[in-house]
């Protein structure tokens, strides 16, 4: 069985299009708060998926269905930013995809696959 889900630092506003058009049920994306009136406030929902904050937004997600990662005998995580290194180092298949230079100096060195997608 597989488990999907799309931990990303943009606003949920904004990515559930795309995570909609790629049946990607489970976006933990950054929540914004709303005021009575549904207007934005500028403050965050709970923990921004951002960074470390990723790696709380998934062990929750998981914790929430009495799972773990140390559950799943591969985890795969696919990202182009030096700022996801916190959750591609709990990955056992991390992927650095359309790596930024900095991210693809890790990859290289850490021998993490890398994913071109387009040039």
């Amino acid at each position: 069985v597989q488990t999907c889900a799309l931990p990303i630092s943009t606003n949920e506003f904004v990515t559930r299009p795309i995570a909609d058009a790629f049946n990607v049920s489970e976006l933990l994306a950054v929540k914004l708060v709303r005021d009575s009136q549904g207007r934005v406030t500028g403050d965050i929902d709970g923990v921004p998926s951002f960074r470390e904050g990723k790696i709380t937004r998934v062990e929750q997600w998981l914790a929430d269905q009495g799972r773990q990662l140390s559950d799943f005998g591969r985890v795969s995580f696919y990202s182009d930013s030096p700022n996801d290194l916190p959750l591609l180092e709990r990955a056992n298949d991390p992927v650095a995809t359309n790596p930024s230079p900095a991210l693809e100096a890790v990859a290289l060195e850490r021998g993490w696959r890398i994913l071109r997608l387009f040039a």
